[in-house]
């Protein structure tokens, strides 16, 4: 079964898929902001660092799962697997959105 993203969301996960900063990075808002691992990223430089940080470290690769939640706050759960204990593990990627755009990104578990 294959699941229809949205355009940014399949944009994003595409991208990190082929560890492509740039591309993953093409999808966010100029002040967007992102959560991961209890860090606040916001606006594009520090994104770009969380990007290439934790590309380098963990190399993960996603697997699309599920999609939930509403078109402007979708919620995507993905088998993630990469260089980290536990892995393979089923994260929760909540996004926001606003004009195609993505604006806000939150992952958990």
């Amino acid at each position: 079964m294959t699941i229809e993203l949205p355009k940014p969301l399949a944009t994003y996960f595409a991208a990190k898929n082929r560890k492509d900063i740039n591309g993953m990075l093409s999808t966010f808002g100029e002040d967007a902001d992102v959560r991961d691992e209890g860090e606040d990223m916001h606006g594009h430089a520090a994104i770009r660092g969380w990007m290439e940080k934790t590309t380098r470290k963990y190399g993960v690769t996603v697997e699309v799962t599920g999609l939930a939640g509403t078109e402007a706050q979708p919620i995507v759960s993905a088998l993630v697997a990469g260089n980290f204990p536990g892995s393979p593990a089923t994260l929760q990627y909540h996004f926001s959105l606003d004009n195609q755009s993505i604006i806000h990104l939150e992952i958990g578990a």
